[in-house]
């Protein structure tokens, strides 16, 4: 699992909160208003009553006491059992207070809220997120003026999706990107935005009309303006949106253009909106399974969407009372117009009882082999490339931890090659209780960064994947023959290699996160940005991560676990000690870094600030300015709730 359960929630978690409250002083700001019909946030006249609370607010007992009987009396039937698809108490306490309140309220928890007052909502909202309400509030970016709500059909998507192109590599050309070795030191800081209810900010922009999509930790997607930071839409999923929105191509200057803007949440929705309005055209559940969640981007090609899915049931099986596991993660392909599901590829069995854990409950395997990552793309074979997670339960499968070739038309499984057998692991192995630890226990292992297509200098296609273990692998992308695997980092359950590699020039450019995770390692760790031959796997330069950025800052660790990007000449990376670093791509020098980590003002008038930069997003270059996502409350590493948007003088 990319992000260990016990380094999801806990100590953790609450530091980061705490670290957090206060720095970012709620006011009341820009007025908004939810049009119950599509879930778009429009204009209204007047702000919400408590629209933004006291930032100091703490959960006290009493509270807490509250909003435990409301769960367990009201909530805890559904959400324990799994029933009506309510996901888990833990996938619950991933969310911010706001966002579970806001489902409670106006949200898809409404009906069965019915019955609560307000002081039980907010209880109960509190009490199952472990925070209090207002403790880390801001208010949204504005809303544009009606003359500045306009999309430009004559900007397509600058990019395919997460991966930037098909092939996920990360990869942009030089004159889009628009930053080079020449100007890269005359970026400033042209305008940021604070994330509401935030404490981390993961979500990859995609731009096209003249705005930037991104989606943040309290299920707030925005059409931002690229040139001011003004919300031209907001629109409220149901819960976190860690994915990156895919924008649908179209042809530029197609009056009456309305392309499709496709994203995932946490709790297992996908959803369709007119990238023009913000308007639900369609969404769906992924699966029926209560630990389902989505954290990889869905990969669009022609008329087809294909939805990674995965879940948090690792985490709940830290219960010794949880019945441990039953997950199956999948590749689901729908019509890309209407959610109709077309085919889904399962990778492991149905789950079968396998006796009982040491505590008397019945237990299943096989189970596991999530999905965390988003596909790669080859029309010329008419194959989709993926990787994937550990088991999370007996026995061992074979395409845990493992790439898989399928067919883009069908789903059919082309070829596999399981880079790491035995992994098996949950939360249970990590307890002080550990009746549902598999016997191998782990490492935890799996894959957490996307597949790369790339072609080396001498013409030949490779097939690139980097996983936790800090190993990097290519393939044979006809066959699945290992061409070379090369250990790079020390690895660990929060990366080695994270969550994303690019390719440029022949080299592939892997980022080495080798951050404390509470184990005990013979090696020592090797957090940094490495340059090898994408044919061969040979080192080309290394960047060590330097030392003494952290001095003595809670939650600071040097390297690199979040994705990045390349262009010909450039290397963009956000590290976990909060500095944004660009390297020259053909040496490894430092030619500009920026520590983000620092309050900044916002388009809303109130002050953000960045932290960590972990997960999904990578750093985006487009026309002379870099988007960049600071801030990752979460699997301890410091929090924050920005996006900051630099470009050249």
């Amino acid at each position: 699992m990319p992000d260990s359960p016990l380094r999801k929630a806990g100590w953790l978690g609450l530091a980061a909160a705490m670290m957090l409250a206060g720095a970012m002083p709620g006011t009341p700001g820009a007025a908004l208003a939810q049009d119950t019909h599509d879930g778009a946030w429009m204009h209204s006249s007047a702000p919400p009553a408590d629209a933004y609370r006291d930032p100091g607010a703490r959960l006290d007992a009493a509270v807490q006491a509250k909003g435990k009987e409301v769960y367990q009396t009201i909530c805890s039937g559904c959400h324990e059992q799994g029933l009506n698809r309510a996901p888990q108490k833990y996938i619950i306490a991933q969310l911010t207070p706001e966002a579970v309140y806001h489902a409670l309220t106006a949200g898809v928890m409404q009906p069965m809220a019915a019955s609560l007052d307000d002081g039980q909502k907010r209880a109960v909202a509190q009490y199952v997120t472990h925070q209090a309400l207002g403790t880390h509030t801001a208010p949204p970016p504005r809303m544009c003026a009606p003359k500045a709500n306009w999309f430009d059909d004559r900007a397509p998507p600058a990019f395919a999706g997460w991966g930037l192109d098909l092939a996920n590599t990360h990869r942009e050309a030089d004159e889009l990107a628009g930053i080079d070795r020449a100007n890269v030191g005359k970026l400033h800081l042209k305008w940021a935005i604070g994330f509401p209810g935030a404490l981390r900010a993961r979500s990859q922009p995609a731009i096209a009309g003249g705005a930037i999509f991104v989606g943040s930790h309290d299920g707030s997607v925005y059409a931002l303006d690229a040139e001011t930071g003004c919300a031209r839409w907001i629109f409220h999923a149901r819960g976190e949106v860690r994915t990156a929105p895919v924008v649908a191509p179209w042809t530029p200057g197609g009056h009456g253009a309305h392309p499709l803007v496709y994203f995932s949440d946490l709790v297992g929705n996908v959803y369709a909106l007119d990238a023009t309005t913000g308007t639900r055209v369609w969404s769906l559940h992924a699966d029926d399974h209560p630990s389902t969640t989505l954290t990889a981007t869905p990969a669009l090609y022609r008329d087809t969407l294909y939805i990674p899915v995965s879940s948090l049931e690792e985490g709940a099986a830290a219960s010794p009372g949880y019945s441990c596991c039953t997950f199956r993660g999948s590749l689901l392909a729908v019509d890309a117009r209407t959610g109709a599901t077309r085919w889904r590829t399962y990778f492991t069995d149905k789950p079968q009882p396998r006796g009982l854990n040491a505590d008397g409950v019945q237990v299943f395997g096989p189970s596991g082999v999530a999905i965390w990552n988003t596909p790669a793309i080859d029309p010329a074979r008419g194959l989709l490339y993926l990787d994937t997670g550990d088991n999370y339960s007996d026995p061992v499968t074979p395409m845990s931890d493992a790439i898989v070739a399928m067919d883009l038309g069908t789903g059919a499984i082309r070829w596999s090659y399981q880079a790491r057998a035995g992994d098996v692991w949950n939360g249970s192995c990590e307890d002080r209780d550990t009746a549902n630890c598999p016997a191998q226990k782990g490492p935890d292992y799996d894959f957490g960064a996307g597949v790369v297509l790339a072609r080396g200098v001498g013409g030949h296609d490779y097939l690139l994947a980097g996983q936790k273990s800090g190993t990097a692998y290519a393939l044979d992308p006809d066959t699945g023959r290992l061409v070379w695997q090369a250990q790079i980092g020390r690895g660990g359950v929060v990366g080695g290699i994270h969550f994303g590699m690019a390719t440029s020039n022949g080299l592939l450019y892997v980022p080495i996160s080798d951050a404390p995770d509470g184990r005990t390692y013979a090696e020592p760790p090797h957090p940094g940005l490495f340059a090898l031959d994408v044919a061969t796997g040979a080192r080309v330069w290394q960047a060590p991560a330097p030392a003494g950025v952290c001095g003595d800052r809670p939650l600071c660790h040097p390297g690199y676990s979040a994705a990045i990007t390349a262009t010909s000449q450039l290397v963009l990376a956000g590290s976990n000690d909060g500095h944004l670093r660009i390297f020259d791509a053909a040496s490894g020098a430092v030619l500009w870094d920026a520590d983000t980590t620092g309050p900044v003002a916002t388009v809303s008038g109130q002050p953000a600030h960045g932290g960590s930069m972990s997960g999904g997003a990578a750093p985006i270059a487009w026309h002379g300015l870099l988007l960049v996502e600071t801030g990752y409350g979460f699997a301890g590493k410091m929090p924050g709730n920005a996006m900051l948007v630099y470009g050249v003088r």
